[in-house]
C-alpha cells in the first residue's frame, strides 16, 4: 500500500469513528468538499501535507497524532 492510500486510510478511520462524512470534515476543515473527495480518491497519486494539516486542525489532533500509528511505523523507506 502506498503512502497515499494509508493518509486517506487513516482519515477514513478517524472519520468513522467519530462519526463524520467527507462533507463535513471539509466543513470542519475550512476545505472544499472537493478536496476531501481527492484525497480519498485512489486513482490519485499524490496529497500534500498543506492538505492533511488542515484535515487534522478540522479534527483537532496534531500531525504527531495522525501519523503516530503502528501502519506509519512500519513503512519501508521510499529510496532503494
Amino acid at each position: 500500500m502506498c503512502v497515499k492510500d494509508m493518509v486517506a486510510d487513516r482519515f477514513r478511520e478517524i472519520c468513522r469513528k467519530r462519526g463524520i462524512k467527507a462533507n463535513e470534515l471539509a466543513n470542519l476543515a475550512g476545505v472544499t468538499p472537493s478536496t476531501v473527495y481527492s484525497m480519498l480518491d485512489s486513482r490519485r497519486r499524490d496529497v500534500s501535507i498543506v492538505t492533511i494539516k488542515k484535515l487534522c486542525d478540522g479534527l483537532d489532533i496534531t500531525l504527531g497524532e495522525f501519523f503516530s500509528t503502528p501502519t506509519f511505523d512500519a513503512l519501508e523507506q521510499e529510496l532503494k
